[in-house]
């Protein structure tokens, strides 16, 4: 069983950045899928990007172009690097790994992961 802990929410401003990480312990994610999912007061767990571990990556549309994801296979660590945030970013952000398949069929249905993070928040604003 992995244990992932997300890092590095907080309070930005509109147009600012923050960088997500997710740490893992337990057993290696070098073969998994990881991904970052967001949820928002009132609404439904989205996700929001995800990256398999033969660097096949999806991104949300509402997001791409703004975040980037990448891991560090060596340091059992993935992050989120999150720019040019707007205030329909806020969000509670949850990091998942699981066995590695199609990333954007799991990046569409959250329960294709197994394993979650406690969740960071996120807000945007002035």
């Amino acid at each position: 069983q992995v244990q992932l802990e997300e890092s590095g929410g907080g309070l930005v401003q509109p147009g600012g950045s923050l960088r997500l990480s997710c740490a893992a312990s337990g057993r290696t994610l070098r073969y998994d899928a990881v991904g970052w999912f967001r949820q928002a007061p009132g609404k439904g767990r989205e996700g929001v990007s995800c990256l398999s571990n033969d660097g096949s990556i999806y991104y949300s549309s509402s997001v791409k172009g703004r975040f980037t994801i990448s891991r560090d296979n060596a340091k059992n660590t993935f992050f989120l690097q999150m720019d040019s945030l707007k205030p329909e970013d806020m969000a509670v952000y949850y990091c998942a790994a699981d066995a590695a398949g199609a990333v954007q069929a799991m990046c569409r249905s959250w329960d294709r992961f197994s394993s979650w993070g406690q969740g960071t928040q996120v807000t945007v604003s002035s």
